[in-house]
């Protein structure tokens, strides 16, 4: 494995940071804030019930597999990546755009 080059910077930042010289400003009021407000980006207090094709689910419960988490949790981080604009269904230009190259009859 090779080492990683480091620059003049890099070399002090590293430095500093293995001899202890840095310590956290974290307040412990902003540390709460900070708590709070991750809790509530991750809780979950709804259910759904959704059908989808059995050959979807077990395409999904193998990613989440190799993953490494349960399939559900794999389920709700893909829909929060998509609302929040994370996601993009990068088949969705295409079709749209085949759809419109193709002459109509």
């Amino acid at each position: 494995m090779s080492k990683v080059k480091l620059d003049k910077d890099e070399k002090m930042l590293l430095a500093a940071f293995e001899a202890d010289e840095y310590e956290s400003v974290l307040t412990p009021a902003r540390k709460k804030q900070i708590m709070e407000a991750a809790a509530t980006t991750f809780k979950k207090d709804k259910r759904i019930n959704i059908r989808i094709s059995s050959r979807d689910l077990e395409a999904i419960q193998k990613r989440a597999v190799i993953e490494g988490i349960p399939y559900q949790t794999l389920v709700s981080s893909i829909l929060h990546k998509y609302v929040s604009g994370c996601l993009h269904d990068v088949t969705a230009n295409k079709c749209m755009q085949s759809d419109t190259a193709k002459p109509r009859r």
